[in-house]
């Protein structure tokens, strides 16, 4: 027992000090060749995370400095599947909300967002993308960062007196800090997160309908207000509208897996550069507000190896695994295997660590006695169960 409690111990310390896994030298794919299996169904299994992206492109302890290295070497492919991967774990999620079946145009869209905010990193500078930052960090509501250049607004406690958007409960809600702000991951999951709170905010404050409910929301991300104002506005042909008609270009162009892009007002997308992109391509069903269903995701958990990205993946895991009610004591963090990686989660949420995330599946889980509350006996047992040792 004392070898045991010794090696929680040290598993505590290790949840402290193990580096984040992070993929900075990534395969060299030519232009026009995609980077995941071409068998794949893409609408129904997503592209399936080829580049191994985590919860977090970046270690949560690394500097600024070194962060935003790593997010700057990112290639325009690169971005692209990023972006596919926050798409795939909250799928479930975005065909509701967007009232969009076709995934393909979903990958489209925010690569349209992306190529209006950022050019999707086109000149070299990868996610690392910063504006309006000149007054001090988190000072402006328009200091943005990353490919969809997520707002500091999006983050949850930002502290200031901006509005907290706290309506999207079924996206992980990251708290404020520089280490989240400047990853690139993560600024891609709060972005889409950002373009949801919109969503609902144009059904619910405005009552639009439709397509519509997905150009104001767009429009939202850009200005923070998500009515409508009438078409013979050109707010709305400057940005959602240009995101549509990008958004267009990549799909029927057939760029949505290759190093090409585009750029706002480009030649290159002028055929598509109409107020009807969004009834001749996009409009599919009606954008909706209904509970998400409790069902598997198509695509596989991201599979990790570091114990941050792990307790963040605990949220993912909660969409995209199959969210029962049965207990697979010692899986913490819901990634369907039993390994060193739950007794860390559980030891630090023990030790009442803030930054952990666990979900409900993964408390039910984590008590392994069942004596109704999580504890450090029960981490106790995680360790004996992964050692062999009886109960």
């Amino acid at each position: 027992m004392k070898i045991i409690r010794k090696t929680m111990a040290c598993l505590c310390a290790a949840a402290l000090l193990i580096p984040y896994t992070v993929q900075t030298a990534v395969p060299v794919h030519a232009d026009g060749e995609i980077a995941h299996d071409p068998s794949r169904n893409v609408n129904a299994e997503g592209v399936g995370n080829p580049f191994n992206f985590g919860e977090r492109n970046t270690p949560a302890d690394a500097s600024i400095e070194e962060i935003r290295a790593i997010n700057h070497k990112v290639s325009v492919q690169e971005v692209k599947y990023a972006l596919y991967k926050e798409i795939d774990e909250h799928w479930d999620l975005l065909t509701v909300r967007l009232g969009q079946t076709d995934r393909e145009k979903v990958y489209a869209l925010f690569l349209g967002v992306g190529t209006r905010e950022s050019t999707l990193g086109g000149n070299g500078d990868g996610f690392d993308i910063e504006t309006a930052q000149s007054q001090g960090f988190g000072v402006s509501s328009a200091h943005a960062y990353g490919t969809l250049q997520t707002a500091v607004t999006a983050f949850y406690d930002p502290g200031t007196e901006f509005m907290q958007e706290a309506d999207v409960p079924e996206m992980e809600w990251y708290p404020l800090t520089k280490e989240n702000f400047y990853d690139g991951i993560i600024s891609d999951h709060m972005g889409i997160r950002k373009i949801l709170h919109f969503v609902r905010s144009a059904i619910v404050d405005y009552n639009l309908t439709g397509w519509q409910v997905v150009r104001a929301a767009l429009k939202g991300h850009n200005t923070g207000w998500a009515d409508y104002t009438g078409d013979d506005n050109g707010y709305y042909r400057g940005y959602p509208d240009e995101c549509a008609t990008l958004a267009r270009w990549y799909y029927e162009e057939g760029h949505l897996y290759d190093n090409v892009f585009t750029w706002t007002d480009s030649d290159a997308a002028a055929p598509y550069r109409s107020i009807d992109v969004w009834t001749d391509w996009w409009y599919d069903k009606e954008p909706s507000l209904d509970p998400i269903p409790e069902h598997s995701e198509t695509t596989a958990p991201v599979q990790t190896t570091a114990p941050e990205t792990t307790a963040s993946q605990s949220e993912t895991t909660a969409e995209t695994s199959q969210n029962s009610s049965a207990l697979t004591l010692g899986d913490v963090n819901c990634d369907n295997q039993i390994t060193v990686a739950d007794a860390i989660l559980l030891a630090r949420i023990v030790a009442e660590d803030q930054s952990a995330r666990i979900t409900e599946q993964g408390l039910r889980n984590a008590d392994m006695n069942q004596n109704g509350t999580p504890d450090s006996d029960d981490t106790v047992l995680v360790l004996k169960k992964l050692a062999g040792i009886a109960e």
